[in-house]
């Protein structure tokens, strides 16, 4: 509604500068003492992130043209890594000196540098223009009649819901395999700093150096079908030997893959299509697709779980049958539409 009314530069400025204000908010009802603050940081944090992001990513597809980013996708991807490295070195080294409730201030000081460069590339690159038909949401502020009139929307959101179905499990998988391995919380932990570490490591190489390369020499079919068959593989080997090892190995493809190739890939659909699509449709695919798979997966798992079933076999079959579900989407996903031409001209 605010996207209809004010149009997408603006949308992505109010939204930040709010996003800002309700941590700023939660901070200081925190230091108050209110618990129940906690709580509301903990689920607003899950939630804003991921729609300033999307709002970006429609920005992008809205500005480069197919071959720019087939080269750029990764980079960007990989500057966002860099960015979420600071913030971890930050904390680390800000924590005790200014105590921990400081820290989300700082998040939400954060989002004003955001909003204002944002605002910058939206005046340099040109605020992409509705249609008049489009104008103002009147064909609807989340433009649903787009998923029966265009047959590759339906299958990306079954395909978010896929990744992240294969997501949870993963990660619950390893997190579970971890703590009946390593019991002992120093050890977990130190255990945990080598892990991620390996994990930035190899997808920043996939974000600079891999998704660029591949991108550039593949087709966009033969990428998005290496990706899950990838995944088959791991949860295949998880399901015959449910060792650390395998899940670790499993659950750090997962993790370097999503946010580098399969990232850059995935906006690649949404170029050529319309305003509609790339700032109403692609909202409801990569913001409610992606929380509600990943927090129905859960809720799914913990019902599961009260019903006395043991869940650590399952993790990685029900992974192995979401990855299998996510390639079979890929070939009607990848098949060659008619795609319409798309105005303004992006730039290369």
């Amino acid at each position: 509604r605010v996207l209809s009314w004010i149009g997408p530069r603006k949308t992505l400025f109010a939204t930040s500068i709010i996003s800002g204000l309700i941590l700023s908010l939660c901070y200081l009802a925190i230091r108050s003492g209110s618990d129940v603050a906690t709580g509301v940081l903990y689920v607003f944090r899950e939630a804003y992130i991921i729609l300033l992001i999307e709002q970006y990513w429609s920005f992008l597809n809205s500005t480069l043209k197919s071959d720019a980013a087939r080269v750029l996708n990764g980079p960007i991807v990989g500057w966002s890594t860099l960015g979420s490295i600071t913030g971890a070195l930050l904390v680390h080294k800000l924590a005790i000196p200014f105590g921990t409730p400081m820290m989300v201030l700082f998040a939400g000081l954060a989002t004003l540098p955001a909003a204002f460069c944002s605002d910058i590339g939206y005046r340099k690159c040109g605020e992409p223009v509705a249609t008049p038909e489009e104008k103002g949401g009147k064909q609807g502020h989340l433009a649903l009649h787009l998923f029966k009139d265009n047959r590759i929307l339906p299958l990306l959101l079954c395909v978010v819901i896929a990744t992240q179905v294969l997501s949870t499990v993963l990660d619950l998988n390893f997190q579970t395999i971890l703590q009946n391995k390593i019991p002992d919380a120093d050890q977990q932990t130190a255990f945990s700093g080598w892990f991620f570490a390996m994990l930035n490591g190899v997808a920043a190489i996939l974000q600079f150096v891999g998704a660029p390369l591949l991108l550039r020499f593949l087709s966009l079919r033969t990428v998005h079908i290496c990706i899950p068959l990838i995944h088959i593989g791991t949860c295949a080997v998880l399901t015959a030997s449910p060792t650390l090892a395998t899940a670790g190995v499993a659950y750090m493809a997962f993790k370097c893959f999503d946010y580098s190739l399969f990232r850059a890939a995935k906006e690649l659909i949404y170029i050529p299509f319309s305003f509609d699509t790339r700032f109403r449709a692609k909202e409801v695919i990569d913001v409610f697709g992606y929380r509600f798979s990943k927090g129905g997966m859960s809720l799914l798992l913990l019902i599961v779980k009260k019903f006395g079933a043991v869940l650590l076999p399952l993790y990685s079959l029900v992974g192995l049958v979401a990855a299998g579900v996510w390639l079979g989407l890929i070939f009607p996903l990848t098949r060659t539409p008619a795609l319409p031409p798309r105005d303004p001209s992006p730039i290369d």
